[in-house]
């Protein structure tokens, strides 16, 4: 019996070290992606011997320990089946699978493909040929944006020719290979298909993903399963998660000349190519004036005032104190305001431009603090001088032959415009800022009336509709991040604060302060739902705006992250009070990353590959289960922070029960959290698939995504990991996992700064 039981701790402990070893080895080869690249790490570490083995061996041990424990419960045989059908599929596409690239140029036959082997080139037959008929990018109306790549080619086989089509997330299958969109020839006659042949570690792998599906749903639906069970616990039946609430919600500069307030609105009405996409002339006003100036307005004046300022009145806003310096080394150094006029950077006497010297250092590999802010701060007056010299105000369209293109005066004019559009580009924004200058208003209204009718005239199908103006004008009105980050981050840190005391304190229970709580839960929840509404009207007027699922960088997915954060505690915060505080100070976090971070909010059309209706489950679906894992990190930071204000304050009493409680809300968020973190890793996998042939890259953030899933995975195996039973050693865990998802969507972007999943 000792015997035994000596090697069943002996294949636990097997299982742990190897289980960690996989988590340690693809964490740190995310960082090796860094400093030595792409193909060191795929050759070193993914595609070393080592790697598959320690894979392998953590799967025959697991598979060992599971017989051992003689698991019988029907869905959990079926996810760690899926798991392993998923390994297997892998293997079989690593020892067989064929993958490269083809190059094809117009007019010409090709029979084979290349493979990059190490710092190497080999050239592979194909059993058919290649030839290319055509290739072509289509264009988002009236921008150089482009909306997809499309490839014609044929296929000779024999005696049959076959016509093949390729374009962004639509593939070309023959006799078993699969051709995708991949790059293409600078000067537009050759296109780059990767090529792809893996029937059977694709057939493998898909059996693994429908049966993981299952399986998850099948989780979360078992009677006897982890999930079913908490929902049944005696604290929730007998309301011990109801816990009480408490409410907790502080000069303009004279500006230089500009429009009125009637006349520049008229202005911000005008359309713009503006960051590759036709928009209202005000989403251009706002984003410079926050990025010259950090601020959306200026002394009071509407973002569209500063900018018929600068136009009409520039010498005048050229001494005005609107260039953003901030903080940083630069400003200590130089001892220079927080900020200066855009003349201040110009002195004749410091030999012209003063910024000059250090700018040009940065670029020559100088990336110190100093320099650094030194060229940020170039950007932006760099902007202001483009924009004094109209070169940004690509305001005119004209259209030819089909095709729409928008001019700014300083561009070079196209050889189609007659002389008197010439002359009208070249003029009117003169005629403009002498009538502006004269204090002609009317004048300047009639003007800009006519530059409105020229574009309808002229814009063709370029044009956003009346639907997405309105939407775009009203996005643009209001800070709906800002505010909401502020309201929902203040009420729930006082929330949670409050919480925290209450739990840790038996004398705040009496029956009159639970009803003042219950007071303030109803007036909680109505901001709540005011702050969802909203949330939801933002997110909508930004779909309407750019006609795309608002999911596509990180801006967006941060704000649908807070969304589904909202939606989620305000459903939970039925059964548990708490779970409105955990909510609000969860979506005041996302919101407020979304606001201050290096997340760009501004409106853009999407990549190619993006649009696709498996990347919008595989986004909506991920950050479900981000939000969830988010509010157990809560959980675990109130638990944690319940019991040391317990200890500080020298009670006696026991804290187990609000302790226990938050741990049963923890684990009814765990359960659907992995569930939709497996589905939507997975579901990416097989959009990956689709789009570039290849369902897992190793790219660091599906990487850092294993990686999560994995580590999470942990906490609902109480089997064996029996310490994660105890309430303060699970909310430990789970406080201490969250980094996971940390470093799967900050780091991955801002840190590690690799991969294709780096827009997001």
């Amino acid at each position: 019996m000792t015997t035994k039981r000596n090697s069943g701790k002996t294949l636990k402990w097997a299982l742990f070290a190897l289980y960690a070893f996989v988590v340690a080895a693809m964490a740190a080869a995310t960082f090796l992606e860094k400093w030595h690249g792409t193909q060191y790490v795929a050759d070193r570490v993914y595609g070393s011997w080592w790697f598959c083995a320690a894979w392998a061996a953590l799967a025959a041990v697991g598979i060992a320990w599971f017989v051992r424990r003689r698991v019988r419960r029907p869905c959990t045989v079926a996810v760690h089946l899926a798991f392993a059908l998923m390994l297997a599929g892998a293997l079989v596409t690593h020892l067989t699978a064929k993958r490269g690239v083809v190059h094809l140029r117009m007019g010409e036959a090709t029979g084979n493909y290349l493979v990059l082997r190490g710092d190497s080139v080999a050239e592979r037959p194909l059993p058919f040929t290649l030839r290319l008929e055509s290739f072509e990018t289509a264009y988002y109306e009236g921008t150089k944006a482009p909306r997809d790549y499309t490839t014609r080619f044929t296929i000779t086989d024999g005696d049959g020719t076959h016509r093949c089509l390729v374009s962004m997330n639509n593939i070309c299958r023959h006799r078993g290979y699969r051709f995708y969109q991949n790059d293409y020839d600078a000067d537009m006659k050759g296109s780059i298909l990767s090529v792809n042949s893996d029937p059977w570690g694709i057939a493998v792998t898909y059996s693994g993903y429908a049966l993981l599906f299952v399986a998850l749903v099948w989780m979360l639906l078992d009677p006897r399963g982890g999930f079913r069970t908490a929902l049944r616990s005696p604290l929730l039946r007998r309301g011990a998660l109801a816990l009480g609430l408490l409410l907790a919600f502080g000069a303009s500069s004279n500006a230089a000349t500009t429009l009125p307030r009637e006349a520049a609105d008229s202005l911000g009405r005008l359309h713009i190519l503006y960051n590759g996409r036709i928009c209202p002339l005000q989403t251009f006003a706002i984003d410079f004036v926050k990025k010259v100036h950090g601020r959306a307005s200026y002394g009071g004046l509407t973002a569209e005032q500063v900018l018929s300022g600068w136009l009409f009145w520039p010498d005048e806003w050229a001494a005005e104190p609107f260039v953003k310096v901030g903080g940083g080394e630069l400003k200590s150094t130089l001892q220079l305001p927080g900020y200066m006029p855009l003349s201040a950077f110009f002195v004749p006497e410091m030999g012209g431009y003063i910024l000059g010297p250090y700018v040009e250092e940065y670029y020559r590999g100088n990336r110190d603090a100093f320099h650094k802010q030194a060229a940020e701060i170039d950007d932006r007056l760099m902007l202001a001088m483009q924009l004094r010299r109209g070169a940004l105000l690509k305001v005119f369209p004209h259209t030819h032959g089909g095709q729409t293109d928008w001019f700014a005066p300083a561009d070079r004019l196209s050889a189609g415009m007659t002389a008197g559009q010439q002359q009208y580009i070249k003029g009117v924004f003169a005629l403009l800022a002498e009538e502006a200058a004269a204090g002609d208003m009317a004048s300047v209204e009639r003007i800009i009336g006519k530059m409105a009718a020229y574009q309808r005239q002229n814009g063709g199908r370029s044009l956003p509709s009346g639907v997405q103006v309105w939407a775009e004008r009203a996005y643009n009105a209001f800070p709906y991040a800002t505010v909401l980050f502020v309201v929902c981050l203040a009420m729930g840190l006082a929330l949670l604060a409050s919480e925290i005391v209450r739990m840790s304190s038996p004398s705040a229970r009496g029956v009159s302060a639970l009803r003042r709580r219950r007071v303030v839960w109803r007036v909680c929840f109505g901001v709540m739902a005011v702050a969802f509404a909203t949330l939801t009207f933002c997110g909508a007027l930004r779909w309407v705006a750019s006609g795309n699922v608002p999911m596509s960088n990180g801006y967006e997915t941060m704000l649908l992250m807070a969304w589904f954060v909202m939606l989620l505690s305000m459903v939970a915060a039925r059964r548990f009070a708490i779970a409105l505080a955990l909510g609000s100070t969860m979506a005041g976090f996302f919101l407020l990353v979304s606001h201050v971070g290096q997340m760009d909010p501004a409106i853009t059309n999407i990549m190619p590959v993006l649009n696709s209706p498996l990347l919008s489950l595989h986004v909506s679906v991920i950050m479900l289960a981000f939000a969830l894992l988010s509010l157990t990190f809560v959980c675990g930071v109130a638990a944690l922070g319940v019991a040391a204000a317990h200890r500080l304050r020298g009670r006696h009493g026991s804290v187990a029960e609000p302790i226990e409680g938050l741990q049963l809300l923890s684990r009814l968020l765990l359960y659907p959290a992995l569930a939709a973190l497996g589905i939507g890793t997975f579901v990416g996998a097989v959009w990956a698939n689709v789009s570039w042939g290849q369902y897992w890259g190793w790219d660091a953030k599906e990487t850092w995504a294993l990686i999560t899933l994995m580590v999470y995975a942990v906490a609902v195996h109480t089997g064996t990991i029996p310490a994660l039973r105890r309430p303060l050693c699970y909310h430990a865990f789970m406080a201490a996992s969250f980094v996971t998802i940390l470093m799967t969507y900050f780091g991955v972007n801002y840190f590690l700064g690799s991969g294709m999943h780096t827009y997001a």
